[in-house]
């Protein structure tokens, strides 16, 4: 795999392409999911819906067309989205009375209907996230990452303070960082966004954000404290305890199926895809190998392998197709399934199979007796041993000793000139725009966030090189 960024784009292609991912649809910039491309999804789905379900978060659906006085009434809100949004103009063959936009996101939609429901403070919180597809008319797309219509889940909830809200907000964005860690054993860094890169209409906007295989950046997840900004806009009040109409303090929070793209970005190899066990539609494929089919001793004892493997929750394909073993070894490869089993009359003699990690390069022994352990464990260290790998990878490309934009345009000639990957650098900032912008203009490096634990505190501003007031990860992004 390439480094060179023409070359990763062209790796990732036809790597989710080979994977039997996803294919293209007619309509520019969106996609369709074939199976296993949308089960990666179900199974970050199953496990973000439970941690929310257990924080006493309920789900709900609104609609997808919203009219465009609504996004009116938030006027940072439609200023950040106006380029990207898609109009409905015309129904059953006339022109509308008003516009409407398929929804970016639902923000003003939540917030026009939490005004009639949010009466009391015995109202209050109201904890709610909807599993929904959004629509961004995005110039330059890529299946997964960057598409104009994409899955995702957007949590909305309101609170009768700013301490409860601010709580919230701390708290969804743990929760992402769990799941992306733990589930798709992608590191993260957590912090706040700098203003420039603030949600639309956010008063604080927190990030998790993972580095991928070319050293570009990914925003994992986010989670927004909206003040009451939106709870004005669409006079959502309630009443106090003390009988006074007040405003409610508002978040919301999102994942997207671009988290599909950032584990095929972070794990994948020259082969294809690499799946962390957790999320893998299959983690366990039996190739019969050898004269096999005049060995029904040979199936019999896979299919016995399959039921006890099947029987303990794991997700298991026999592979007794008439390919070549060869063919089968690269399919499932491809398709980056955690743990591959062969069993041929040999193996069948010596009382063992052989079984292969995808992300390791040795096939070992292991006894037919303890397969099902030994398939087992297997799984749970690749799990480890991919994250592990993953902050390995992200600690060598994470650079923190560039103070000075010049350092930075040095840094970034040298790793043009040895086709090395220029990875992140975490840098002092003085607080001001303009030297924010200064450096995007002439690295394309943005502000990922203000990370709560960065590894070194940084003193002065790597575009003016006065006194910093943050210490941020600068890096190119998806």
């Amino acid at each position: 795999m390439s480094q060179n960024t023409n070359d990763f784009s062209k790796w990732y292609i036809d790597t989710i392409q080979k994977a039997d991912l996803m294919d293209y649809t007619p309509v520019r910039g969106c996609i369709a999911f074939k199976p296993d491309g949308y089960e990666l999804w179900e199974h970050i789905q199953t496990e973000m819906d439970k941690r929310f379900k257990e924080t006493g978060h309920r789900n709900a659906y609104f609609p997808m067309l919203i009219p465009e006085s609504f996004f009116q009434k938030e006027k940072d809100h439609i200023e950040g989205f106006s380029p990207e949004l898609p109009w409905v103009t015309e129904a059953a063959g006339e022109q509308l009375e008003e516009r409407l936009a398929l929804r970016p996101t639902s923000e003003t939609m939540i917030g026009h209907l939490y005004s009639n429901w949010i009466k009391s403070y015995r109202d209050l919180p109201v904890l709610i996230n909807q599993w929904a597809n959004v629509f961004r008319w995005e110039k330059k797309t890529l299946p997964f990452i960057r598409t104009s219509e994409f899955l995702w889940q957007e949590g909305h909830t309101a609170h009768v303070d700013e301490e409860d809200a601010r709580k919230e907000t701390m708290q969804m964005l743990n929760i992402y960082k769990e799941v992306v860690e733990g589930l798709l054993a992608i590191p993260v860094y957590d912090g706040e966004k700098t203003p420039s890169e603030r949600f639309a209409g956010a008063v604080d906007t927190f990030s998790i954000e993972a580095m991928m295989k070319d050293g570009k950046a990914v925003q994992a997840g986010t989670s927004h404290y909206l003040g009451t900004k939106f709870a004005e806009a669409f006079d959502i009040k309630y009443l106090t305890k003390e009988n006074k109409h007040t405003h409610v303090h508002t978040t919301s929070w999102g994942t997207s199926t671009r988290l599909i793209g950032s584990v095929i970005m972070v794990h994948g190899d020259e082969q294809g895809l690499v799946l962390p066990p957790k999320i893998a539609p299959t983690q366990v494929v039996l190739i019969p190998v050898g004269p096999w089919k005049k060995n029904p001793a040979i199936i019999e004892k896979l299919d016995e392998i399959f039921a006890a493997l099947k029987a303990k929750g794991i997700r298991v394909r026999l592979d007794d197709s008439d390919q070549s073993p060869g063919f089968k070894f690269n399919e499932w490869e491809l398709k980056g399934v955690p743990v591959r089993v062969e069993l041929g009359p040999r193996d069948l003699e010596n009382n063992q199979a052989l079984m292969k990690a995808r992300d390791e390069g040795e096939k070992v022994s292991v006894s037919l007796e303890s397969v099902v352990e030994s398939i087992e464990k297997e799984l749970e260290t690749m799990q480890t041993r991919l994250l592990e790998k993953a902050k390995a990878f992200r600690a060598e490309h994470s650079h923190t000793h560039i103070d000075s934009l010049e350092q930075l345009n040095q840094h970034l000639a040298e790793s043009e000139q040895n086709d090395k990957i220029p990875g992140w650098i975490l840098a002092g900032w003085c607080g001001d725009d303009v030297c924010e912008e200064n450096v995007k203009e002439q690295t394309k490096f943005t502000t990922r966030n203000i990370p709560f634990n960065p590894p070194t505190t940084k003193h002065t501003c790597i575009n003016c090189g006065k006194e910093a007031k943050h210490t941020v990860w600068f890096a190119r992004a998806y």
